[in-house]
């Protein structure tokens, strides 16, 4: 997800591998290509991974007329998606998902991911349809059927920015996350989107954050009539003091924000009191959503408890080295601190808690993203809560089957967690 750390400040190419996202960083030509090239080898055995499950394989489609638009990648490429059309009784119904894959918070690190999926769509491909995504009932119960698309990240900025153009060595970047969301969503009405019955938002990670941004959005897209809700995977990324006492993901968020120009399309009740970097995190802007949203996020996620909590760079004597990667390497006191990590999401969860028509799970597995795998969103496998996998919590809740507010057990009292995946 997000660069941090000396070098992952200056460099930050992302990856995805098996629902981790992590940063790969280097200095020099050299070591920028062999991160590219590890960025889409990796990509590649992920795609490898999911392919045997059974999901479709989806080709991609690029947004066309996107230079009329404005809507282009950080390299001026136009954005894609993905669809898969829905059958039976899902054939009026859309689920949407976003793309996490971190964020760029400099022209230098903004520029590098132009060598990547996630700033150029001449390095997307085909995407097998997974998890949330599966068109096989067994994986996928309540939306297996539904019309699906995948909208691919390559703004660096959770399709929020609306910055000027930069020019770094000659080569322009483009800031256009805000007219990628916009452009996609008139295409998508244009396919089908318009006569949906029923509507589902959703994205992981990055992805997950843009959903928060966009959830009423989305709603005002369709008719009143429409059942629309949201789900936020993995994106509850909270504000707070790494173990040296450091601020790193706010200073960071600053720069992206910055950058970008993010702030004037974050809430203005928020940024009237605060910086617009702190209206970047979802505590603040949960509270302002209208749509019905559910927030899935686990108590400790694998990502957030590498990059917020135990940054390289407030890690010298890397003390926190073993315990971030696997969490049942941890000693003691680094539970402890691992449990008031914990404390202050809950902490910042509580006045959403009381939002009737809200959903959540707070899992307390050492993973992070659900729903983009089979193995963690629905299997024999999957880690459970009160008896219920993710997918089955989540359909209870988006059909009213049931309220869904639930919050697991401190670590390490569930047993149906997966082993920590990197």
């Amino acid at each position: 997800m997000v660069e941090l750390g000396r070098r992952i400040r200056r460099f930050g190419v992302w990856i995805r591998r098996g629902g981790t996202e992590r940063a790969i960083a280097g200095s020099g030509l050299a070591v920028l290509l062999l991160a590219v090239f590890i960025t889409v080898s990796l990509w590649g055995r992920e795609r490898r991974l999911v392919g045997p499950s059974g999901g479709a394989v989806v080709d991609l489609t690029l947004l066309e007329n996107a230079d009329e638009k404005g809507a282009l990648c950080l390299d001026g490429s136009p954005p894609g998606y993905h669809v898969q059309k829905g059958f039976g009784s899902g054939s009026d119904s859309w689920l949407l998902h976003l793309e996490g894959g971190g964020w760029c918070n400099s022209v230098e690190s903004c520029t590098e991911r132009t060598m990547t999926r996630f700033g150029s769509s001449r390095y997307m491909e085909r995407e097998a349809f997974v998890g949330i995504l599966s068109n096989i009932q067994s994986e996928n119960p309540d939306f297996y059927n539904w019309n699906k698309v995948k909208v691919r990240y390559c703004d660096g900025a959770s399709f929020a920015g609306e910055g000027e153009t930069e020019v770094q060595n000659g080569k322009k970047l483009y800031f256009r996350g805000l007219r990628i969301w916009k452009a996609i969503m008139q295409d998508l009405l244009l396919k089908g989107l318009e006569n949906a019955k029923e509507a589902f938002l959703t994205g992981c990670s990055a992805g997950g954050l843009a959903t928060f941004i966009h959830c009423d959005d989305f709603r005002a897209l369709l008719p009143k009539e429409v059942t629309v809700k949201c789900l936020a995977d993995a994106g509850f990324f909270i504000d707070e003091k790494d173990i040296s006492g450091k601020r790193t993901i706010r200073s960071f968020y600053n720069d992206v924000v910055r950058l970008q120009n993010v702030g004037k399309n974050l809430p203005k009740e928020c940024i009237s009191r605060m910086e617009a970097s702190q209206c970047f995190f979802p505590e603040e802007i949960v509270n302002n959503i209208n749509t019905p949203l559910f927030i899935l996020n686990s108590a400790y996620d694998s990502w957030q408890v590498q990059h917020i909590l135990a940054p390289e760079e407030s890690d010298s004597q890397q003390l926190w080295r073993k315990c971030k990667m696997n969490i049942h390497d941890c000693d003691s006191s680094q539970i402890e601190v691992l449990q008031g990590f914990r404390n202050a999401l809950l902490k910042d969860l509580r006045e959403f808690q009381k939002n009737s028509n809200g959903g959540m799970l707070i899992n307390s597995c050492f993973i992070h993203c659900y729903s983009m795998t089979s193995n963690t969103w629905h299997s024999l496998d999957s880690p459970k809560v009160n008896n219920k996998t993710i997918a089955e919590a989540i359909g209870d809740w988006y059909f009213n089957r049931r309220e869904v507010k639930d919050i697991d057990c401190p670590y390490p009292c569930n047993p149906t967690c997966v082993e920590p995946i990197y």
